[in-house]
């Protein structure tokens, strides 16, 4: 498996210094690819308000706070950037449902295993895609959300990456996920004139093919669209020993 560059520019998205310089030029707020009021209905759906949310590369976006807004009582934001969580954690200091970390998703081990009813993915398998050793970042950063995930619990995932570039890394027997796959167009896209789609056929998970692909006669409505894929951990350990194996087998 190579690196994925359907959503990647000649910026280095899996770089910390990068996101620390960008951070501190632009301050602010920002949303990458979706904000919470698109995908509250899948979020709502499949995590509970009093889970315990992870919630992963969460930079300056107000998908937190949107959140907490909205019900949820503990979300525990990481993010590569100390600049990042810097700010945010001045930012909502008086919001105790908000905790903030520094932290690299590849290696997240000072939470012990199972801590997490839900984890969501807003872009951060995108950035480490888009950086070096990719495939190795990627079952690193994969591994870590497994271990995470309390059986049952559900890893949220938001990006550009269609099923021929996601999915091989998310169906490793490894992780024991099983997954649904939902797909809405970027905000302020249009439709054409006489398209019969609706909002309610976003809410329905696409079917896909025995090899996790969209059927071969399935036709993007939007082809700068996001997916959506909803992993949901099955009761069974994931071993660290396991984990480990699949690091080595791709390093091999």
């Amino acid at each position: 498996m190579f690196k994925d560059v359907s959503s990647c520019n000649t910026y280095n998205y899996g770089d910390a210094l990068y996101w620390d310089a960008r951070y501190v030029e632009e301050g602010g707020s920002f949303d990458w690819y979706q904000r919470y009021s698109s995908l509250r209905p899948f979020v709502r759906n499949y995590i509970p308000t009093s889970s315990r949310v992870l919630m992963v590369g969460c930079g300056n976006a107000v998908m937190s706070e949107d959140m907490v807004a909205d019900g949820y009582e503990d979300i525990m934001n990481v993010d590569i950037s100390s600049v990042a969580i810097d700010m945010m954690k001045r930012k909502y200091e008086h919001i105790p449902h908000l905790k903030y970390m520094q932290m690299d998703v590849r290696d997240m081990s000072v939470f012990p295993d199972e801590s997490f009813e839900g984890v969501i993915d807003k872009g951060t398998l995108d950035s480490l895609m888009c950086g070096n050793d990719a495939p190795i970042s990627a079952a690193q950063m994969l591994g870590e959300v497994s271990r995470l995930l309390k059986p049952g619990g559900i890893y949220l995932l938001i990006t550009y990456g269609d099923p021929t570039v996601r999915m091989p890394h998310l169906i490793r027997p490894v992780y024991n996920w099983k997954v649904n796959l939902y797909i809405i167009p970027r905000p302020g896209f249009q439709r054409p004139e006489g398209c019969s789609s609706s909002i309610k056929s976003y809410l329905e998970p696409i079917p896909i093919t025995e090899k996790g692909l969209l059927p071969a006669e399935f036709v993007l409505e939007d082809p700068d669209c996001h997916f959506i894929y909803v992993c949901k951990k099955d009761d069974m350990e994931l071993s660290s020993a396991t984990t480990y194996g699949l690091t080595v087998d791709l390093l091999q």
